[in-house]
C-alpha cells in the first residue's frame, strides 16, 4: 500500500512537472486560483469578523481576491468588519500575492533543497516575466530581500509617527508593519477605519507609503538591474529605462493634472492650504500606479479627474511588479512605434536599441484584450447595477488593474456585481497574456506561411 502511494506520488509529481515545462503559464493560473479559494476559506469562520457571525461566502470570496490580487477594493470595511485574525489573514493575502505564488514556490524550493530546480525555474519565470532561466535564482532572492526590507523600512519609518499620533506601541507597530506590506505591495488597504483621510496633509506619513508604492510598482526585474549595474545608468536594460521614463513621467503628469482639475474643488482639495494640496496632489498622482490608498474623498472628484484616473490605472505599472495594469512598457512601445511610424522609420529605435516588431504585435495583444475585458465587465455592470458609465468604468478599471480606489459604490454592489469584479480582479493579477496563454490549448507553429498583402490601414 505503501508502494503504490509512492507510485502515485511520484506519478502526480511527474504530471505536475510536465504541465509546467509544457504550459507553465496554465499551472500559474491555476496554483493562483487555488490560493484564492484557501483564503476564501480562511476568511470564512465566525472568528474572522468582529461580529462573530462570519462573512458571506461572496464577502469572503471577494475580500480574499482583493488581497491575493493585491487590489484593495473591498466591499465590508476592512477596519471595522474583520476581526484581528481576519486582518492578519488579509495581510498574508497581500504578502504571498505581491510576491508571487510562483515566485514564493521557488523560494520554498530553495529553502528545502537549497538549489532552484527546472521546473521551478519555469514556474517563475512565468511569473516574473524573466527571459532566461538562468536569472530566476538571483531574481527570487532580490525579490524576497528586497521586499522585505523595504517593507521593514516602510514600516520603521511610519513607527514613531503612529506613536506620535498616541496609539501604544503595540497598536502602532502593527498599523506600521500593515501599511508597510500593503504599500510596496501596491494593494491599498487599510487597518483603520477612518483611512488616510484624517492624515492628508501628514509628510511624515503620506511620503513612506508614496514611495513604497512607487517603488513596488517598478518591477523586480528594475530593482535586480539597477541593484547589479556598476556602471551608472549605462548598465540599465532598455526595460529598465523604459519602465523609470514612463513611471516618473506618468507621475508627473498626473500630480499637475488633478492639482489643476481639483484645486478650488471644495470636495477634495478646495479647502486645503497650498502645501496640503501638493502634498494631495502628489499622492494622488502616485496611487493610479495601482497603490489604491487615498488621503481625499475619490466620490467627491470632478468626472475629468476620474477619467485621467481611469487612464492612468489602466497603464498601471512596471511589468513583474506589485502592480497592475497593461503596464508602463506596453504603452511606452505603442508610443515609439507611433513615433516611428509618423517620421516614416522602418525600426523602432529607442536608447540605442532597436525593440522587434513582434514585441509591439504582444503590446497591442495585451492592450486590446484588457480593454476588451474592461469593455465586457462595464456593460455587465450596467446592466446588473444601473449606475452611470463613469461610475461603472472607474470601478471596472480599478478592478481589471487592481488598483483599489473607488467612488464609494463598490460596498452597494449587488452579488452578481460583486463576481464580476472577482473575476476582473483575477485576470488583472494573472496578466492578461498569462491567462489567455493558460487558456490555449495548443502552440501554433505554421511551417508554411501566406503570402504577404497589406491592407489599407485609417
Amino acid at each position: 500500500m505503501a508502494l503504490n502511494l509512492s507510485t502515485r506520488l511520484f506519478a502526480g509529481r511527474e504530471l505536475v512537472d510536465r504541465i509546467a515545462r509544457q504550459a507553465p503559464a496554465r499551472l500559474a493560473v491555476t496554483v493562483f486560483g487555488a490560493v484564492v479559494l484557501l483564503f476564501t476559506a480562511l476568511l470564512m469562520p465566525p472568528f474572522a469578523t468582529e461580529t462573530g457571525k462570519g462573512a458571506s461566502l461572496v464577502d469572503a470570496l471577494f475580500t480574499a481576491t482583493s488581497a491575493v490580487c493585491v487590489t484593495g477594493l473591498v466591499v465590508v470595511p476592512t477596519g471595522e468588519y474583520w476581526s484581528t485574525y481576519g486582518h492578519v489573514v488579509i495581510l498574508l493575502g497581500i504578502k504571498i500575492g505581491g510576491l508571487g505564488i510562483m515566485t514564493l514556490a521557488s523560494i520554498l524550493g530553495m529553502a528545502v533543497s537549497r538549489r532552484i530546480g527546472l521546473t521551478q525555474r519555469l514556474l517563475t519565470a512565468a511569473e516574473t516575466k524573466t527571459a532566461k532561466l538562468g536569472e530566476v535564482g538571483s531574481l527570487v532572492r532580490v525579490v524576497i530581500i528586497t521586499s522585505t526590507a523595504l517593507e521593514l523600512l516602510i514600516a520603521l519609518l511610519l513607527f514613531p509617527r503612529f506613536l506620535v499620533l498616541e496609539e501604544s506601541p503595540g497598536e502602532a507597530a502593527w498599523h506600521a508593519v500593515f501599511y508597510g506590506i500593503s504599500a510596496f505591495n501596491n494593494a491599498g488597504f487599510v487597518p483603520t477605519a477612518e483611512g488616510l483621510a484624517p492624515h492628508v496633509g501628514d509628510w511624515m506619513l503620506c511620503l513612506p507609503i508614496i514611495i513604497g508604492v512607487f517603488i513596488g510598482s517598478l518591477g523586480f526585474p528594475v530593482i535586480l538591474n539597477v541593484a547589479r549595474a556598476r556602471r551608472g545608468t549605462r548598465g540599465w536594460s532598455l526595460h529598465t529605462k523604459l519602465t523609470l521614463t514612463m513611471s516618473v513621467a506618468l507621475v508627473v503628469i498626473a500630480t499637475v493634472l488633478f492639482a489643476t482639475f481639483e484645486w478650488r474643488n471644495e470636495g477634495t482639495l478646495g479647502p486645503l492650504d497650498w502645501h496640503t494640496k501638493l502634498l494631495a496632489s502628489l499622492f494622488a498622482g502616485v496611487m493610479p500606479r495601482s497603490g489604491g490608498f487615498s488621503t481625499i474623498d475619490v466620490g467627491s472628484m470632478h468626472e475629468s479627474s476620474w477619467l485621467i484616473t481611469d487612464a492612468l490605472m489602466f497603464v498601471g505599472g512596471g511589468s513583474a511588479s506589485t502592480a497592475g495594469g497593461i503596464k508602463v512598457t506596453t504603452l511606452a512601445v505603442m508610443l515609439i512605434a507611433i513615433v516611428a511610424e509618423a517620421r516614416g522609420d522602418r525600426d523602432m529605435d529607442v536608447y540605442g536599441r532597436r525593440i522587434p516588431r513582434d514585441t509591439l504585435r504582444l503590446a497591442i495583444a495585451v492592450t486590446f484584450i484588457g480593454a476588451t475585458a474592461v469593455l465586457l465587465s462595464s456593460i455587465l455592470l450596467l446592466e446588473i447595477t444601473g449606475w452611470t458609465l463613469d461610475v461603472v468604468l472607474f470601478e471596472v478599471i480599478s478592478a481589471f488593474a487592481t488598483v483599489g480606489l473607488s467612488t464609494g459604490v463598490t460596498e452597494s454592489l449587488p452579488e452578481a456585481g460583486k463576481y464580476v469584479l472577482v473575476v476582473l480582479m483575477f485576470i488583472g493579477r494573472t496578466g492578461t497574456m498569462t491567462f489567455a496563454a493558460a487558456l490555449a490549448l495548443r502552440d501554433r507553429r505554421r511551417i508554411i506561411r501566406m503570402p504577404e498583402e497589406r491592407p489599407i490601414i485609417g
